[in-house]
């Protein structure tokens, strides 16, 4: 893996191939994203990983004196996030390089991430909000698709990606599908600068989860992931475990009346977000019948539990670099 493969996200980051691990909640962790930047990719952690404040603070110093590469944290930038501001401060206070907001509108984050020079990433699912982003300052857009494991879009990547590139000036990343290095290529070669890619770094040796967890995202296909909406209100990928075939997937019409109402909405998110995490976590760091696993189609690719590093590199094999024009 000597040849760069150089796009406007490598010349943002500094970094040597244009991937970034994505934060994945429960998933990324310090050993993970340190493991990635070794490889010449940036990794990025979900804020929410860390109980506390004191916690997202010590992960942040330690990346920054262990990390040879660039440190992103995700943030999720809706209203029934109650540490938003404590999370951005203590972002901003430690040096992150770049944040990553998901689920909600990240102007304010922008504006106070711009004069210190912290580049900041948004999650968007269609042209609406790239173009609301980009005016707000946004450094790039990450178009999430519909193949894209946890949060997902409606649009494929094939339109998705096109679409935006055509009618914004800042840099696309694409998230979702992306399976294999065949897939990178497809991606780039649409116009994305980049990919983020999550569920193939969950079955690696340096995620602090369950064996039952990686060896589902080994043993399930892509045919096994479906759509649930209950967990906040928004679509949601998760394994088609026995237990979750025991469940309704959508939400009823009383959940949809709370989620939606504007007096209510901030409220019941919150809620059926920290009882959707509550399980998530029980599932991923326990040995239980109540599996709720989350992951992308993406997992199709992924026959084995293997290194960080071998993930990359498998990933960034010499034939696709060689052919990557």
């Amino acid at each position: 893996m000597n040849q760069q493969l150089e796009t406007d996200l490598t010349r943002m980051l500094g970094v040597k191939y244009p991937i970034i691990q994505a934060p994945m909640f429960l998933v990324s962790n310090t050993k993970m994203v340190i493991e990635a930047c070794n490889c010449g990719i940036t990794g990025c952690i979900p804020a929410m990983n860390y109980r506390t404040i004191t916690d997202l603070r010590n992960a942040i110093n330690y990346l920054k004196k262990n990390c040879d590469g660039p440190v992103g944290i995700n943030l999720i930038v809706n209203k029934f996030n109650s540490k938003l501001t404590q999370q951005l401060s203590t972002c901003l206070k430690e040096g992150v390089d770049y944040i990553i907001t998901s689920l909600g509108n990240p102007k304010s984050t922008i504006d106070a991430c711009k004069p210190l020079g912290v580049k900041v990433f948004c999650d968007v699912t269609n042209l609406e909000y790239a173009k609301k982003v980009e005016s707000f300052g946004a450094d790039a857009i990450i178009a999430v698709n519909n193949k894209a494991g946890g949060h997902l879009g409606s649009m494929d990547p094939e339109s998705l990606i096109p679409l935006l590139v055509r009618n914004c000036s800042i840099p696309i990343i694409s998230a979702g599908g992306v399976a294999n290095g065949f897939d990178l290529k497809k991606i780039l070669s649409l116009g994305a600068c980049g990919v983020s890619i999550g569920t193939p770094f969950i079955a690696t040796h340096e995620a602090d989860i369950s064996q039952d967890y990686k060896q589902a995202i080994v043993d399930y296909s892509s045919k096994d992931i479906v759509v649930t909406d209950r967990i906040s209100g928004s679509n949601c990928t998760i394994i088609n475990t026995p237990y979750v075939k025991t469940l309704s997937l959508r939400a009823s019409r009383i959940e949809k009346f709370f989620f939606k109402n504007k007096y209510f909405k901030k409220y019941f998110r919150a809620f059926r977000w920290l009882k959707g995490t509550k399980i998530f976590k029980q599932s991923a760091l326990e040995v239980t019948y109540k599996t709720v696993w989350c992951a992308g189609p993406s997992l199709e690719g992924v026959k084995s539990i293997r290194s960080v590093s071998q993930v990359v590199s498998d990933f960034l094999d010499p034939f696709m670099l060689n052919n990557y024009k």
